[in-house]
């Protein structure tokens, strides 16, 4: 077991956390705005003070360390808008227009591997988007090739290897090609399986495409699928979502994520062409989750935390299990410490003790490759305070459970001062039950898994300065 790994998986008052009842009242107090977590600081807090000559010296100072990477690749083109979508997209019908993208990506890749010592194995592998699916065959091939030629991709049983995919636009020879090109799970985006919602958020996607590309998956032997489903859209209620997850249900995919919608016109321009009448209530939301925990698991899945569900056999459930679970800029990973580095207009990258972020718009991530530059516009060196609160939040988010005590041993602190003032925030959550505590372990209970975002914040010593006004609500 890794040495930040809690003492969750086994504490003695654990049973009695478990006695926890749900509570709507409750759960409705506790559900206001804030941050998914997926990196702390979060990106409200990269300035653009960091350059990319930063990023460089971050790169070069992380080849010490001999970290496996991760590589994320973002591909940013999507056929047709669903309206609820809030990614860095560019909706487009001509393939071509991918060409030139795969040559910015390319340069970029010479950029980041001068600095990087190729020989570390890269474990994981993830392209997302927008669609990546709406490459061509040969254009994921060449990307596969650049990639490997860069970095030097793996062979190995245990790598983690995945591509989100449209069902819509891919079929049973998009899925052969992917195994071949090396890769070995997929995620697919499904939202809701009611032909009322889908019309609603303009992604008309009949249950056989989804059925048609999982049967093919697991007779090809694809290691774990995951299903993207989306709760809050327009016309869903509690009895039409549970119709969905029965159908889900007996698709029987390794992974689940259900994600919580966040109607915010303002900031996203599709989701204005949601009518927010057609929304459900607060309560009808509450009503949905409730609904969907409670259908998953008696179906035998595991609640991970917040949006992510598991079979106890999946790699995602095992990892928690034993305490190597992270969370990255995609949500939960099996794959601890890694260096993660970010390829593609608005892509992260998570490197040493650096966060870097590329352009969100085209244009200026093309001019800064078309310059010979690396092209991150921000990002932030985290102090020694940012490293230990981001391995409490961590561990917080991804064990449900958190030791102090170890890590003021780790880091050479008396955690009891040090994080007195997370333990004051706490207080009213843990007479409200959603923590138990004992001494410096602090262990959530089922309630405080489902707002275990609120249980993090009490340690983010950057939220005061930037307010939660620009997060999505918890639940």
């Amino acid at each position: 077991m890794p040495v930040h790994a809690t003492a969750a998986l086994a504490h003695p008052f654990s049973a009695a956390v478990e006695a926890t009842a749900w509570d709507d009242a409750l759960i409705r107090r506790y559900d206001t705005s804030g941050p998914r977590y997926t990196s702390y600081p979060t990106a409200l807090s990269f300035h653009d003070q960091f350059t990319a000559d930063d990023m460089t010296q971050a790169l070069e100072r992380s080849n010490a360390s001999q970290k496996p990477l991760s590589l994320y690749v973002h591909v940013p083109f999507c056929r047709k808008i669903c309206f609820y979508c809030a990614c860095n997209k560019i909706a487009t019908k001509n393939t071509a227009l991918a060409e030139p993208y795969l040559s910015r990506l390319d340069r970029e890749m010479v950029l980041t591997s001068r600095h990087l010592d190729t020989k570390r194995p890269v474990q994981q592998l993830h392209w997302g988007g927008g669609t990546p699916t709406f490459l061509t065959l040969a254009q994921m091939s060449d990307l596969i090739d650049r990639l490997d030629a860069r970095f030097g991709l793996s062979s190995a049983p245990d790598r983690d290897y995945a591509i989100e995919i449209d069902p819509r636009e891919a079929d049973v020879f998009t899925l052969r090609h992917l195994q071949s090109l090396g890769f070995n799970r997929l995620s697919l985006g499904v939202q809701d399986l009611n032909p009322q919602v889908q019309a609603a958020i303009n992604r008309v996607q009949p249950r056989v495409l989804t059925e048609t590309l999982m049967d093919e998956a697991h007779r090809l032997g694809f290691r774990s699928l995951n299903l993207d489903l989306i709760y809050g859209l327009p016309f869903q209620t509690e009895q039409s979502f549970a119709d969905t997850l029965s159908q889900v249900i007996e698709l029987s995919p390794a992974r689940l994520s259900v994600f919580n919608y966040a109607h915010m016109p303002t900031r996203f321009a599709p989701q204005r062409r949601i009518n927010e009448a057609d929304l459900p209530s607060a309560d009808e939301k509450l009503a949905i989750l409730r609904t969907t925990i409670e259908m998953l698991t008696q179906a035998g899945y595991v609640h991970i935390g917040m949006d992510h569900f598991a079979r106890p056999e999946d790699s995602l459930a095992q990892a928690q299990r034993y305490g190597t679970l992270q969370r990255n800029f995609q949500g939960y990973s099996s794959h601890s410490q890694c260096d993660l580095i970010g390829l593609g207009v608005s892509a992260i990258s998570r490197v040493d003790d650096v966060y870097a972020q590329n352009p969100t718009q085209l244009s200026h991530y093309e001019a800064a490759l078309d310059e010979g530059r690396l092209a991150t516009v921000k990002g932030l060196l985290l102090n020694k305070d940012d490293l230990m609160r981001r391995e409490v939040i961590e561990r917080l988010m991804c064990d449900m459970a958190i030791d102090l005590e170890a890590i003021g041993q780790r880091w050479q602190i008396n955690a009891a001062d040090y994080f007195s003032t997370a333990l004051e925030r706490l207080k009213t959550a843990e007479q409200d039950g959603l923590l138990v505590r004992q001494g410096l372990y602090l262990q959530a209970t089922p309630t405080g898994r489902l707002l275990i975002r609120h249980l993090a914040m009490a340690f983010d010593n950057h939220l005061q300065h930037q307010g939660n006004q620009r997060y999505s609500k918890i639940l």
